[in-house]
């Protein structure tokens, strides 16, 4: 079944409607530069999406417009069919770059989400122990950031992330930065949880290896400017997955080089321009 007719048979959770971002040149400021041009995406209710593209494409501006820190310049969000006006309060938001508060422990860092909602301090430390324990660091609740692994701060975000009972949960890159036998622990641990909590996920990687083994679906990414989907991937691999045993699938090898035939020409046009003097990037 094609990704589109898989699609409509589903609600959508978030729909970005021919999204258009424009921003004033960085090199011209009379001049546009037009970073996301007429996109469509939609994610279903618990859904796992996955969006790969050339460096410096748009990935992470679409996942801020699906968040509502950005307002397209053209198009429509809508959360849950209904359009998106300021924050998407549905969606939780774990970034790339670490988040957490220094001066604070593992558990309080947990707990911050929940101190800006009418919940009460009791509730709000029962819930962040119950998610530290569900990623493992309950033994770890007292430690202060710098105390913690850089796969420990990881397990430490996606549980500040995800006690807030998000219906979409958003991810860019969360762990490009951690070594691959500590990247693949994450991973298992994200689609475990996700597999009992069934939220629609949004997740922007680099990685293909990992998009393909985490996702139902695979979004491809034109290189920029006016980035714009040009391959929609159905990932029908048996669940539960290992993402490190899946790889050896002959399915999973098979939809590696379908994607990497649509994606990687437009890795080169990305890389070319990075090279060049007049080349602009955006995030």
């Amino acid at each position: 079944m094609s990704a589109m007719s898989q699609m409509s048979l589903m609600n959508y959770a978030l729909e970005l409607d021919r999204i258009s971002c424009e921003f004033l040149s960085n090199s011209n400021q009379y001049e546009i530069y037009t970073a996301v041009g007429d996109t469509t995406l939609n994610v279903g209710q618990g859904e796992f999406v996955s969006v790969v593209g050339p460096t410096g494409c748009g990935k992470s501006t679409l996942l801020n417009v699906a968040a509502g820190l950005l307002k397209p310049s053209k198009g429509q969000v809508r959360v849950f069919g209904q359009p998106l006006n300021g924050l998407n309060t549905k969606a939780g938001y774990m970034f790339q770059a670490e988040s957490l508060l220094p001066w604070r422990t593992a558990l309080q860092n947990v707990m911050l989400g929940l101190e800006y909602h009418d919940i009460s301090q009791k509730s709000a430390h029962e819930l962040s122990m119950d998610w530290l324990s569900r990623v493992g660091l309950n033994r770890f609740a007292d430690h202060y950031i710098h105390q913690l692994s850089g796969g420990m701060r990881k397990r430490v975000s996606l549980a500040q992330t995800l006690v807030l009972d998000p219906d979409i949960i958003l991810m860019d890159e969360p762990l490009s930065a951690l070594d691959i036998q500590t990247r693949q622990l994450m991973e298992n641990e994200i689609l475990d949880i996700w597999s009992k909590q069934k939220k629609a996920v949004l997740f922007i990687t680099h990685d293909l290896d990992e998009a393909i083994a985490m996702s139902d679906r695979v979004v491809v990414l034109s290189a920029g400017p006016a980035t714009h989907p040009i391959g929609d991937f159905v990932i029908d691999l048996p669940r539960p997955r290992n993402v490190a045993e899946i790889r050896h699938d002959p399915s999973y090898i098979h939809l590696h080089e379908q994607i990497w035939t649509v994606l990687r020409d437009e890795v080169l046009k990305g890389y070319r321009q990075q090279l060049s003097p007049k080349g602009e990037t955006i995030s």
